[in-house]
């Protein structure tokens, strides 16, 4: 194993059918990890794995549901009897409803809560489950810079974030002393196909860049949208050695748009 603490161990990432999930499982898979791939999505899973595996790289498919706690536990325990023990373990499946929060439909705030919430809760879990006992193991949350700043139109997608991202801290002190780092990486815009379903024409970037002042809400002061490249080098960077003394962490990632007081 390198010094960087990836390479040669088995990384578990959700979401990895596309966007910033794709990232980070081909990110640690560059690295040197195992990957085990999770998504609902079976054939864009399947291209993950691919694509990893043109690149030198080893990962494996196990189609999942977040949202059930079963799936997500048989998913662990089938990629640790095929790659070995879940060192490092990221969340990333979401979802994105948007629209004023006074007209939220019941079934959208369902939907935010199951996937962002507690399918989060249902992966972290599982993962403190069996890192806690081997003593050591990191479990990074992909969450957004909208779970503590709020946001016009993403009131019900901030508090599903928001809840993710409270549990991880918290499951972070109980963890602590048993070796196990928990830490929260929060983008804000980034260059994904969910952040392309919210734009209305051919200056959506532009527009998300400059901001919206008349919906108090800031530009990007770097004057860019993320990549997922960038999302999921903070997130190894948390996973790695070099950050082995971080925990309780929120990485915010996002250029600028949600300066912090």
């Amino acid at each position: 194993m390198s010094h960087n603490g990836i390479e040669g161990t088995v990384a578990l990432v959700t979401g990895a059918a596309q966007g910033i999930g794709r990232a980070v499982a081909r990110a640690f898979a560059d690295a040197g990890a195992r990957v085990a791939a999770l998504d609902t999505a079976k054939e864009p899973l399947d291209a993950t794995v691919a694509e990893i595996a043109a690149g030198g790289g080893a990962a494996r498919a196990y189609p999942c549901d977040v949202r059930d706690a079963a799936a997500v536990e048989d998913a662990f325990d089938a990629a640790e009897r095929a790659l070995g023990p879940v060192e490092h373990a990221v969340s990333v499946a979401g979802v994105l409803r948007t629209g004023p929060g006074a007209a939220t439909s019941d079934a959208d705030w369902a939907d935010l809560i199951a996937v962002n919430a507690t399918g989060a809760f249902h992966v972290l879990r599982a993962a403190a489950r069996r890192m806690a006992p081997r003593g050591s193991g990191t479990i990074t949350t992909v969450g957004s810079n909208a779970a503590d700043t709020p946001r016009a139109d993403l009131a019900a997608y901030g508090a599903s974030k928001a809840a993710a991202s409270s549990f991880t801290r918290a499951l972070g002190v109980e963890l602590a002393p048993l070796g196990v780092r928990c830490n929260v990486v929060s983008p804000g815009s980034t260059d994904t196909p969910m952040q392309r379903g919210m734009w209305s024409g051919p200056d959506g970037a532009a527009a998300v860049i400059a901001g919206s002042p008349d919906r108090f809400r800031a530009g990007i002061p770097l004057g860019r949208l993320a990549d997922p490249a960038d999302i999921a080098a903070a997130v190894r960077f948390l996973a790695s050695s070099e950050a082995r003394h971080i925990t309780l962490h929120d990485l915010r990632v996002d250029g600028g748009a949600t300066p912090r007081t």
